[in-house]
């Protein structure tokens, strides 16, 4: 099978598919990306570059319209250049966020293009307005209305599509949800393991092990969307009511989603000017290899996961397979998989003591809710596990859509859909 994978920032959600696709000789895979230094041995790599910026005279409500028309651009001059050579893929999957879906059916109107669609942005009921402390303004709303114009015509052009979640699939509009399919990524559930024995040996030489009170926190950037600035109140509190807790606290400074401050200083450096914290026990451990942070959650005690109601971060998932107890805020893209009470504890998003009261409830629990670990992991297995469950059902949807047919969907809630053809 030929088939063809693009994405900006290569792998991206794909690396669980192209690294099974590619043992298979009699696949021929091509990924088109951006330069970013990832390889994959085994397939073919194209990157592109878009021909210019966008006009900084462009009105701001279209700078992200226009963005998503040069990354069009700069990929369909790669598919032109494949179909000139007589390259032609069974199937394409693509993520349409940056646009470089825009002209894919344009180039290779025959083949099916299978979109991932991970978010649809909304004025209200989703990220934006949640939180005011950063309050939105019409001028906000405005653009993002203007925002969503590269997904629209994706989800038109697309021949299916897939969410990683229920909820990030309900953003969508209700008239394209029916050719949408809900598959996670997946979670390699046999690397993320609890493990008893584990020790970490911090940059300051402090080493901890699982006798030890260690709360966690995990994010790709430290940035209110996460919850961050809640975190750190809330690790004011828990500094003072642990005297022998350190804390855990894993992601970059740059800012993935939302704002960034006016001054250029990072959220990091602002908060820690309000709040007290012992700098001994609290280790801000930056972005790390992704063998360190196995190791870091296979130490927690306690693992605080807060979020907008947006994307669901994968790192809350590895987290329950390798049997962390989830704090986690009781906002919609959490609640898909924590219950709580059932296999983690829920709290309120904007109560920094609500995280404290939770991580003393654990920490203080005879066997740190045992039983509440075992349950998150075997959700994961049951629900998100990538060998059995993930990795088949997107075989099976590329198969289904190579072959010409549709898939039926399974609507029932925590549930891969159906993949049966029609």
């Amino acid at each position: 099978m030929r088939i063809l994978f693009i994405h900006q920032n290569c792998p991206g959600q794909y690396k669980h598919l192209v690294m099974h696709l590619k043992q298979d000789p009699k696949n021929d895979i091509v990924f088109i990306s951006k330069p970013n230094g990832n390889t994959i041995t085994g397939i073919r790599r194209i990157d592109y570059k878009p021909h210019r910026e966008a006009n900084p005279q462009t009105h701001h409500y279209l700078t992200s319209a226009e963005n998503g028309v040069l990354h069009g651009q700069a990929v369909a001059r790669v598919l032109i250049a494949l179909k000139e050579k007589g390259w032609k893929p069974d199937i394409i999957c693509a993520h349409p966020g940056w646009g470089e879906a825009l002209f894919v059916k344009d180039v290779y109107p025959d083949v099916p293009l299978l979109g991932f669609f991970e978010f649809f942005y909304h004025a209200e009921g989703a990220d934006c307005g949640f939180d005011p402390m950063y309050p939105n303004t019409m001028d906000d709303f405005f653009r993002l209305r203007l925002k969503n114009t590269v997904n629209l015509l994706s989800l038109e052009a697309c021949d299916w599509g897939m969410s990683p979640t229920f909820w990030q699939r309900e953003v969508h509009p209700t008239a394209y949800q029916q050719k949408i399919s809900v598959i996670h990524d997946g979670v390699d559930t046999a690397t993320l393991v609890p493990k008893d024995d584990v020790r970490v040996t911090l940059p300051s030489g402090v080493t901890l092990s699982r006798d030890d009170e260690v709360v966690t926190y995990v994010s790709r950037n430290l940035e209110p969307y996460r919850g961050f600035h809640v975190y750190m109140k809330a690790l004011e509190e828990m500094c003072r009511r642990r005297p022998k807790a350190h804390f855990l606290v894993v992601g970059g400074d740059e800012v993935s989603y939302g704002r960034r401050l006016s001054d250029g200083r990072t959220y990091r450096e602002e908060l820690l000017k309000e709040v007290k914290i012992d700098p001994a026990r609290v280790h801000f451990l930056g972005r790390i290899p992704y063998s360190s942070f196995v190791k870091v959650l296979q130490l927690s005690s306690a693992h605080v996961y807060l979020t907008y109601p947006f994307v669901l971060s994968w790192s809350m998932l590895e987290a329950m397979s390798a049997g962390c107890l989830i704090i986690g805020s009781s906002t919609r893209p959490v609640m898909e998989a924590v219950e709580d009470g059932k296999n983690g504890l829920l709290v309120d998003f904007f109560s920094p003591t609500g995280v404290a009261d939770a991580v003393d409830r654990v920490l203080d629990h005879p066997d740190r809710m045992a039983e509440l670990r075992r349950a998150a992991r075997q959700t994961i297995v049951d629900r998100y596990d990538l060998a059995s469950i993930c990795l088949p059902a997107q075989l099976g949807l590329i198969d289904t859509l190579v072959a010409g047919k549709t898939p039926a969907l399974d609507l029932a809630a925590g549930k891969s859909p159906a993949l049966t053809a029609s």
